[in-house]
């Protein structure tokens, strides 16, 4: 059954459409707030997943020290937005990222992280033709095994190479723990600030990062603040992670049932571009929150195919449905705008201003 709001959605924006609730919003980042300023930590949000400036005021206006970028193209968005303190959670490498990065040095007061001397070596470029002092933390792999110097003693090797670089300035350690490798996680901290106060060092930033870690937000004994992204929207995967509820989650897209061929199953007008085939470990792409049992099984392009045999209600050609993502931050991206709603009210629209900044 279409809701008068969905109705109202498909007839001024079409579907699929995004949707994101704004007082969900709020809540959100009073709640992130809250949670940060009881751990004794500050809260410097990743703006991966809404890529919008009027979110990132809003963050920093809660309370935020200032806000995580992972690509140059997002931060250049921000940083022209007004926002003037930026991590960038990346390696940066080349002679075009270094005349970007100096330009945003011009505008904001840049940190940005490396794990390697390669690294390390272009970083003076930007600070030399920026006239200021870059800070640098080094990105430490605590478990996760993507990006970071895999032991203490590189961490500290690291870090003394960056202070000894002109126009750099050693800043600390960023991490990401995973969420049950915080034990590791405060070893290999403890050991690298040794180590760097040893020789004359210290770590004033010591970011740690997840919405799925909210559990575990003020358990590193030393970290500064932490980096929180998904938990703006929420999802699928967050709700499994026991970091939200599905009140929580701010953003729905919602869905057309355009085919029901037969009687267990049925197509969505919503496909892998718009829902994304990242299933984040999950079952089915997706939660229908008026058909829970229903499963998005699959996808073409346009094409979401819905399993029904499970579901106790089954929709109707032209029933619009509402899906919670299993990964919102990939289907954001893939937006040009979103449409805010408070209540049963649409408000307007906000655009995806970073939606594509991959460089």
């Amino acid at each position: 059954m279409t809701t008068p709001l969905a109705a109202k959605i498909a007839r001024e924006y079409g579907t699929p459409c995004a949707v994101i609730d704004m007082d969900r919003v709020e809540r959100n980042i009073a709640r992130i707030q809250k949670a940060c300023d009881d751990a004794g930590v500050a809260s410097r949000p990743h703006i991966k997943t809404h890529k919008n400036p009027t979110i990132a005021r809003m963050q920093v206006a809660a309370g935020a020290k200032g806000i995580t970028c992972q690509k140059l193209g997002e931060a250049e968005i921000m940083a022209n937005a007004g926002i003037d303190d930026i991590l960038i959670s990346y390696n940066l490498l080349g002679e075009e990222k270094m005349a970007r990065l100096a330009a945003l040095q011009a505008k904001a007061n840049m940190t940005v992280a490396a794990d390697n001397s390669t690294v390390v070596a272009g970083l003076p470029k930007a600070a030399a033709v920026s006239g200021r002092t870059l800070s640098v933390v080094v990105e430490c792999d605590t478990g996760r095994k993507r990006a970071g110097v895999e032991t203490p003693a590189e961490a500290i090797a690291l870090a003394r190479e960056i202070a000894g670089s002109k126009g750099l300035a050693f800043a600390g350690f960023m991490m990401y723990p995973t969420e049950t490798g915080w034990a590791d996680a405060q070893k290999f901290y403890d050991e690298a600030l040794a180590g760097v106060r040893a020789h004359g060092l210290d770590a004033k930033i010591v970011s740690t990062g997840g919405t799925p870690n909210l559990k575990n937000l003020g358990k590193l004994k030393g970290g500064t603040e932490h980096r929180f992204g998904t938990y703006i929207y929420n999802d699928r995967m967050q709700v499994a992670a026991g970091s939200a509820t599905w009140d929580d989650c701010a953003l729905h897209i919602y869905s057309t049932v355009v085919s029901r061929a037969a009687p267990e199953r049925g197509i969505l007008d919503a496909g892998s571009k718009t829902l994304t085939t990242d299933t984040g470990g999950l079952d089915g792409h997706g939660l229908i929150l008026e058909h829970p049992e229903a499963r998005i099984a699959k996808f073409a392009e346009e094409h979401g195919f819905l399993d029904l045999s499970r579901s106790n209600t089954r929709p109707n050609v032209g029933d619009i449905v509402r899906i919670v993502p299993n990964h919102v931050c990939v289907v954001v991206n893939m937006m040009d705008e979103v449409v805010m709603v408070r209540g049963e009210e649409i408000i307007g629209t906000l655009p995806v201003a970073a939606r594509g900044k991959l460089r």
